[in-house]
């Protein structure tokens, strides 16, 4: 769902913004330009419009805004401010590619058959995670540094991907860090509760999804126990919920998955390196 494009500012500031701000003639971008990251810009001054690849980017009274490339993003996206005297600043970004973990299975289908159980519950599910990533709070996670929900070995990458007798299955949508049962998961940035499984699904289990703001948003797949409700403001660090093993899982681990919008991206690129821990 686009979101809905804003206003920097109602029109009797504009004067004092555009000498304050020196006339800000140009977009500046933080964060990496690759498959799977995400990027903090700040627009051109008096933008009224802002667009990525064709879709409405909101962007906050400061002039700040989020984008994000998919993992299967191509090599440039375009982003064009339209500003209040009618001029548009138009700039190409060369997006990075990135060399995928892939495992050829020559021996093995890419399919097991689906349980009737499964084929009942699923589509329930898959509604409510939809509905859940339509929400748009106004929470302010995406401005800050991003903190690792919880520290240990990463047993799963983002994008990485199986092809089964030449057929590619799904790639791995998160990042997995194997810890035990009941270690404590933490809300990576402030954020709302978008939605908290109780009942575990089929496939994620216990699921909390977190809403960031401006479409970024988190979800933990697998957890133990959930312990915050939908619609509570969480902040960054606090405990949300514990590492499990519910849903479809081999064992005890915490799945990360972040989605922009409809792109979905690298937890690996927005929280950085794993902290090495005494454990």
């Amino acid at each position: 769902m686009a979101a809905t494009a804003v206003a920097l500012m109602p029109a009797d500031a504009a004067g004092g913004q555009a000498r304050t701000s020196a006339a800000r003639n140009d977009f500046s971008f933080d964060g990496p330009m690759i498959q799977g990251g995400t990027v903090l810009g700040t627009a051109p001054t008096l933008t009224s419009r802002l667009t990525f690849d064709g879709q409405d980017v909101p962007v906050a009274a400061d002039g700040r805004f989020l984008i994000a490339f998919d993992r299967d993003a191509g090599p440039s996206a375009t982003i064009v401010a339209m500003r209040v005297d009618g001029s548009t600043v138009r700039r190409s970004l060369a997006v990075q590619p990135r060399a995928w973990r892939i495992e050829r299975l020559d021996r093995l289908p890419r399919f097991a058959q689906p349980s009737a159980e499964f084929q009942r519950r699923r589509p329930g599910e898959l509604a409510q995670i939809n509905t859940a990533r339509a929400i748009r709070s106004a929470a302010q996670g995406w401005r800050q540094r991003f903190m690792w929900p919880v520290t240990g070995r990463i047993s799963g990458l983002f994008g990485s991907q199986r092809i089964y007798k030449g057929e590619p299955g799904a790639y791995h949508s998160g990042v997995d860090v194997a810890r035990p049962s009941g270690t404590p998961v933490l809300a990576p940035a402030d954020g709302v509760v978008i939605l908290a499984a109780q009942a575990p699904f089929t496939l994620e289990g216990r699921l909390l999804m977190i809403d960031h703001g401006m479409g970024l948003n988190s979800a933990f797949l697998h957890l133990s126990r959930i312990d915050v409700k939908v619609g509570e403001v969480v902040r960054r660090g606090q405990t949300v919920g514990a590492v499990g093993a519910t849903g479809r899982a081999t064992g005890p681990h915490l799945h990360w998955g972040m989605k922009w919008n409809g792109a979905r991206i690298d937890p690996l690129l927005i929280a950085g390196s794993m902290p090495v821990t005494a454990d």
